[in-house]
């Protein structure tokens, strides 16, 4: 089937675009990533694009940077053009990466600068909080509730209290630099204040002490790389008409996450009258909380009188039921919703709508059965019983169906993956958990590259061998004996006479190990054979030479799978850079082994999840981990009032901590602080809790889109469940109410049985 046949009428309108600014707002499941890699490789096709111009494509999130260059590589050969020329496709960590190395010295770093990953920076960060900690705790003790007993005060200073100050620091610290403020520029507004801001001086502190670790190291963490990059682009005026000219169309994908500075960067490269597509959906914004990402960027961006607005209504993921449940929601939100400043938390227009009559993409057939809003009383461990004891019974008779538990904390999913682990149910958690597989992958691999780019290096060849090994690791006895055969390699002058010997001048024959430690020799023979090998594949195209080597490395799926990324990411270096050879190419590797590489499309977690590679098996996961993902069935757990709070009397919040006093949330009022120092205001504006209250309407608006979400992750079934918390005291969300309520008139309008606690 060709593309036009496949085109529904609302992207055929957004495919006709040729020029300008264009504003697309897109339901769930509405293909707007298909959509947007069409349109991109329509404007490779008949835009004219100079050799040295491209497409740039800006996304989220790494995992669809892989996804997009897929799209649009398949688009362009079906054209019968040449693939990876022509666009790039970058996260917003990315894209300042590569503006910022076009001109460090502006940026004021030198060429070799390094760029810390979330675990290093976080390991700097907590050092820095315990160093201020320590000499601070009277500033803390002042939150701290007067009338803790002293066993609950020593527990929370120990285990509670150096959490939530480098929580509280990292959010002041990302919120700065997100406003383009400096340590000392923050420190000259405090000096001015006649009363103190304490918490704006916490803030303010840490952020100096840990900007001087960075410094002291040559280093930048993600956030500056944003930051440094809009300097750059206003500092160099000739550079930004240089990228104008490199990138005169910019595509921009899950816009309603955009935030301040992605706006402005954006806003520069495309310049007054540039060509600037971007494509979100409001209502799917989860990533607000302690940023200055917000949805109104992309809905002011569409209403602008010079953008040429367009909608993506259509979705075929789900069955008519689903959608009216989605759909209601939002109305109910905005119209119904007790608090009125939450009620454009989620939005209309568009409505999701069901595809046109022939499309190549139909909804499932409606069963209105298919939807169960549990409204049974359950304790934590009861729902998950209930849960597990229902996937018992649903997956036998389903092996070809996907099914996914959503919750919305990770501690919640791990409690439910024991029980699915106990009862011996399939199942996979790979969505909850970060690992540093691709960084381990990258480094196996780069290791046995750069052996291979320098064959005459004994000391590279034992690195290779105890990579090769490094299994053994996990036995003392094993891993003595390859240490040893490590360092003999080591000293092997010539490394030929080991791998290649002639006649009477093999080196591993002149140790006279056979028999004193067989084991060792027999590994040696095995190496070299492996090596030989490995050195005969060097003359083939750099992925392939990745593919073969991971067949002999690596034994996993997901090792596999992040091999195979590998590959693919190092055959597009070297088709940008036709000059590089081996040691370039493994260079490349090494950086992505440093994890330096994570904005250009790897993330510690990234292997590129498909649900359909998972039929007959339970996908346990957060919330915000499957946006963007679908399942046949899927269940949404805990939606209650703590975990999706509605602005009542009975709801509490999660960030606002125990046993800190008047229930401040103490993240929210030190940006509040750090706000009033910015806006100039007057010092009797701050009134404490304030900020907490207009973080909970900025959580419950976040809360409430979750949950849209969530719902919008079915495609057939849906069951959505609740539990009374820890505490036994949480009751069913207000949305949730307000489903219930729906669900049990439109049954009975239908003439069917209400019946929600059979799932």
């Amino acid at each position: 089937m060709d593309q036009e046949t496949r085109l529904r009428p609302s992207q055929k309108k957004i495919l006709r675009y040729t020029s300008g600014k264009m504003g697309i707002s897109a339901v769930p499941g509405s293909g707007k990533t298909w959509t947007l890699s069409l349109l991109a490789s329509q404007i490779i096709k008949k835009a004219n694009l100079a050799d040295d111009q491209e497409v740039l494509i800006v996304t989220l999130v790494n995992s669809a940077v892989d996804n997009f260059y897929q799209k649009v590589s398949n688009f362009i050969q079906q054209n019968n053009l040449v693939p990876n020329l022509g666009y790039r496709v970058r996260t917003l960590h990315g894209l300042a990466h590569d503006i910022v190395r076009e001109r460090p010295e502006l940026a004021g770093l030198d060429n070799n600068f390094q760029i810390l990953d979330e675990k290093e920076a976080g390991s700097i960060l907590q050092d820095v909080t315990q160093a201020w900690l320590h000499n601070h705790q009277e500033l803390v003790e002042t939150y701290i509730k007067p009338d803790l007993d002293d066993h609950k005060r020593e527990w929370i200073w120990k285990d509670q209290v150096p959490q939530l100050v480098k929580d509280i620091a990292q959010n002041f610290i990302r919120y700065a630099k997100d406003v383009k403020c400096t340590p000392p520029y923050i420190q000259e507004l405090l000096s001015r204040l006649p009363l103190p801001l304490p918490l704006a001086e916490m803030g303010a502190a840490i952020y100096a002490d840990y900007q001087r670790v960075l410094s002291y190291r040559g280093a930048v963490d993600f956030d500056d790389l944003v930051r440094l990059a809009l300097l750059v682009l206003e500092t160099d005026s000739q550079l930004l008409q240089r990228l104008r000219l490199r990138w005169p169309y910019i595509l921009e994908d899950e816009a309603q996450d955009s935030n301040r500075l992605q706006e402005e960067i954006l806003s520069l490269l495309a310049g007054p009258q540039g060509n600037w597509v971007r494509v979100g959906d409001p209502n799917q914004a989860i990533y607000e909380t302690f940023t200055t990402a917000n949805p109104r960027f992309l809905r002011e961006f569409i209403g602008s009188p010079q953008v040429i607005s367009q909608e993506l209504p259509d979705s075929g993921r789900s069955t008519q039921s689903i959608i009216d449940l989605a759909n209601y929601l939002v109305e109910w939100s905005m119209s119904a919703h007790p608090v009125p400043e939450v009620r454009r938390a989620l939005q209309a227009p568009p409505l999701i709508k069901t595809v046109p009559p022939g499309d190549p993409q139909p909804n499932p057939s409606d069963d209105p059965r298919g939807i169960h809003l549990r409204n049974r009383k359950f304790t934590p461990q009861e729902e998950i019983l209930a849960v597990v004891n229902s996937l018992a019974k649903w997956l036998p008779g389903h092996p070809e169906s996907t099914v996914a538990v959503l919750v919305p904390r990770n501690m919640r999913a791990f409690d439910l993956v024991d029980e699915l682990r106990q009862r011996k149910i399939p199942y996979t958690d790979s969505l909850l958990r970060s690992s540093s597989s691709t960084r381990q992958s990258a480094g196996v691999l780069g290791n046995i590259l750069k052996s291979l780019a320098d064959p005459q290096s004994p000391t590279k060849l034992a690195t290779a061998f105890l990579v090769w090994r490094r299994a053994d690791r996990a036995d003392e006895e094993a891993q003595l004996r390859s240490s040893k055969a490590a360092e003999l390699l080591k000293k092997c002058t010539h490394v030929e006479e080991y791998l290649w010997p002639e006649p009477e001048k093999d080196w591993l024959e002149t140790l006279a190990l056979a028999e004193i430690d067989p084991i060792l020799v027999d590994q040696l023979v095995t190496f070299r054979d492996l090596v030989r090998r490995w050195q005969g594949s060097v003359l083939l195209p750099v992925d392939q030479v990745i593919l073969s080597l991971s067949q002999d490395l690596f034994t996993e799926p997901t090792e596999l799978a992040l091999a195979h990324k590998l590959a693919v990411l190092l055959r597009r270096a070297s088709q940008l850079n036709p000059a590089w050879r081996l040691p370039e190419l493994t260079e490349e590797l090494v950086i992505i082994a440093r994890n330096q590489r994570r904005f250009l499309g790897f993330s510690e977690d990234d292997t590129g999840f498909d649900p359909q590679k998972h039929k007959g098996k339970v996908v346990v996961s957060t919330m915000h981990k499957a946006k963007g993902l679908e399942w046949d069935r899927v269940y949404l757990m805990s939606v209650n009032n703590y975990d999706f709070p509605s602005g009542l009397a009975a709801d509490t919040y999660i960030s606002e901590k125990w046993f800190v006093r008047d229930q401040l949330n103490l993240e929210a009022e030190a940006l509040a602080q750090l706000d009033l120092l910015l806006t100039g205001g007057e010092f009797e504006w701050v009134e404490e809790g304030r900020a907490t209250q207009n973080a909970r309407l900025d959580y419950i608006r976040e809360r409430l889109r979750l949950f849209y979400v969530g719902i919008t992750r079915a495609r057939k079934e849906l069951i959505v469940t609740w539990n009374t918390g820890r505490q036994g005291k949480a009751q069913p969300s207000l949305p949730l109410v307000a489903l219930m309520n729906f669900r049990e008139e439109r049954l009975s309008q239908l003439g069917e049985p209400y019946d929600p606690d059979q799932a």
